[in-house]
């Protein structure tokens, strides 16, 4: 099984890149992406923990918004990680989410939740990248929700009044910072409607234009009429098709390998990266 879309607590999982190879390897993915929020800190301590079979496509989950102020997410895969413009396009990103918690926090506190920047702290695993997750994970601690998912089904989603976006890269330029560090760039989730304002058939061409190599078609939060649509977008734009559990760990319902990708569509993908740079023991 091919799964491309992972995290752990380098970004907002809750499982140790070291734990996340493991329940990979036990659960048959022989392929898994290490795609944690704007970041790569996790690679080296995945590849360290790499035994047997499994083999790993390294990569991150780049943060965009488009012109409009749609969040978008942009899986970059297979880049080379040591390419200095793409990483402080990521660091930029990370620096960003501080001032955005804490304004979130403060649209919170006006309605009357009870909740600090210290209980978001208190959530966020050692060297991770403070996030949305964090602050669910606050909120379940303090009772004002029951899990994640909940948090993110009302309080948290991108229409909520209490959503803060943050400095981001369009889409096409993080695009464009993938293939030019030797990767390929797949858009995630772009039709999962649950999560607030999407994309439409339209933002495709200006997509392609900048060097999209795939559309995540298969992923719980994208409905079959979605996966549909998203389905005749990709044949008509000659795009690999791929499927994720996008999967974080406690606290959301995603199982590694309840989505994945065909080797086939996998084959096609990694071929139009500069090199092949999925991690082998």
């Amino acid at each position: 099984m091919i799964d491309l879309h992972a995290h752990t607590t380098k970004s907002d999982g809750t499982d140790s890149p070291l734990t996340l190879v493991k329940k990979a390897a036990s659960s048959g993915i022989t392929l898994l992406g290490i795609t944690d929020h704007d970041s790569t800190a996790g690679w080296q301590e995945a590849i360290d923990s790499l035994h047997g079979s499994l083999q790993l496509a390294l990569g991150a989950e780049v943060s965009c918004l488009t012109e409009d102020g749609i969040s978008v997410h942009m899986l970059g895969l297979l880049f080379d990680g040591e390419n200095q413009p793409l990483q402080q396009l990521l660091s930029d990103s990370r620096d960003t989410r501080i001032p955005r918690m804490k304004k979130m926090i403060e649209n919170l506190q006006g309605a009357g939740y009870d909740i600090t920047l210290e209980d978001v702290e208190a959530a966020t695993p050692a060297g991770a990248t403070v996030g949305r997750p964090h602050l669910a994970d606050a909120l379940v601690v303090k009772k004002i929700v029951k899990s994640r998912d909940d948090a993110f089904t009302d309080l948290l989603n991108n229409d909520s009044p209490f959503y803060v976006s943050h400095f981001a890269p369009t889409p096409e330029d993080a695009i464009r910072a993938i293939r030019a560090a030797g990767g390929v760039a797949v858009i995630a989730h772009p039709f999962a409607s649950r999560r607030g304002q999407i994309l439409t058939p339209d933002s495709f061409a200006s997509l392609v234009a900048a060097g999209l190599n795939g559309i995540e078609v298969f992923h719980r939060d994208q409905s079959e009429d979605e996966r549909k649509q998203l389905l005749v977008i990709a044949e008509e734009l000659e795009l690999a098709v791929t499927g994720s559990s996008d999967y974080h760990g406690t606290g959301k319902l995603n199982e590694l390998g309840e989505n994945t990708t065909s080797p086939a569509e996998w084959e096609r993908l990694e071929a139009m990266a500069d090199q092949r740079r999925v991690v082998r023991r």
